[in-house]
């Protein structure tokens, strides 16, 4: 779904509200178990809860902190983080494409030293920033890791470390992404509370771990016209596969569409992403272990940076990983 004006609400007859629990995993279970469900929930669902995760409370809400800090400021000072190009301080516009949300976001690429030049406009304390933002990266990014190599494991392929490396590599084009929702209340006078905060779409990226405040709104499609509310927990982690991790495992996971619904009540949303993303030359395609006769490769070979220049050129609710299966090539 693309969202064509900032003033979009959902009117489609179509759309069904599905209440479904989404899979959880507790990460202090037994390894085989873990491993194990972590494999069906992204094959299932793409999607999944994680609990005892064992990132720091501290570093979360310093974290957390510091993003209120930002969106509280005059918009002219936070304007000054901007414009997204695609880094920086966006509102409303998504993309290069026409896409439009009723949100304000911070987009940071995860490389300390960007994220040290990009604190000067944001911060009033840029070193605090810095720090802030480089402890959490290195705490996600590291749950990250672990996760894909329990993917690893749950798929028996002798590589341990075969997605995982790509995020872990210096050269990762991982980001981090900020995003802030405006209350429906604090724009309209009635009780709507439909209007898109961010329009449906999957994530191109490998594996993403998402933390929000206790605000809800976040959706995940299961089928074609089919949304299931995800409730907030702002102790766990939720994770979604992305369009390179469904490459990658040769579509036997499944990228999970999504969205954002902006709340009707008086609070406002805070989630905080973090995008594992392979540098821009690792060649992305499916690992050997996951083809065989019976199930041949579904995608060509391509690089990141094929991939999210494709990204860019197309809208929020396109599906981009069409462009690159072999079945499109031999058409």
């Amino acid at each position: 779904m693309v969202v064509p004006s900032p003033n979009h609400s959902i009117h489609n007859q179509k759309e069904r509200i599905k209440s479904i629990g989404v899979p959880v995993i507790d990460l202090s279970n037994k390894r085989s178990i873990v491993s194990d469900s972590i494999v069906k929930a992204c094959e299932e669902y793409g999607f999944f809860k994680v609990i005892n995760h064992g990132v720091s409370k501290d570093i979360i809400s310093n974290m957390e902190n510091e993003g209120h800090d930002f969106f509280a400021k005059p918009s002219l000072e936070k304007l000054k983080a901007g414009p997204a190009t695609p880094l920086g301080y966006g509102i409303k516009n998504i993309g290069f494409n026409g896409d439009f949300g009723e949100v304000e976001y911070l987009l940071l690429h995860t490389n300390p030293l960007s994220i040290a030049q990009r604190s000067k406009s944001i911060s009033n304390d840029p070193i605090k920033f810095s720090n802030v933002v480089n402890d959490y990266i290195e705490a996600v990014r590291d749950l990250t890791c672990e996760i894909l190599e329990l993917i690893a494991e749950g798929l028996w392929v002798p590589d341990k470390s075969i997605f995982s490396r790509l995020i872990r590599d210096v050269d990762s084009d991982s980001i981090i992404r900020i995003n802030h929702y405006p209350s429906s209340l604090q724009h309209m006078s009635n009780t709507n509370n439909n209007r898109i905060g961010f329009g449906a779409h999957t994530d191109p990226q490998i594996l993403n771990l998402l933390r929000s405040n206790d605000v809800d709104g976040f959706q995940i499609s299961v089928e074609d016209g089919v949304w299931v509310p995800v409730p907030s927990d702002p102790a766990a982690f939720y994770v979604n596969v992305g369009d390179a991790l469904q490459a990658l495992t040769n579509g036997r996971f499944s990228s999970v569409k999504h969205r954002v619904l902006t709340n009707s009540n008086k609070s406002t949303r805070m989630s905080m992403i973090y995008f594992g993303t392979p540098p821009l030359h690792a060649c992305i395609s499916p690992i050997p272990e996951l083809v065989t006769p019976q199930k041949p490769s579904q995608y060509r070979p391509f690089t990141w940076a094929e991939y999210k220049k494709a990204t860019y050129a197309l809208r929020l609710s396109d599906q981009r990983l069409n462009i690159f299966s072999v079945q499109q090539q031999s058409q």
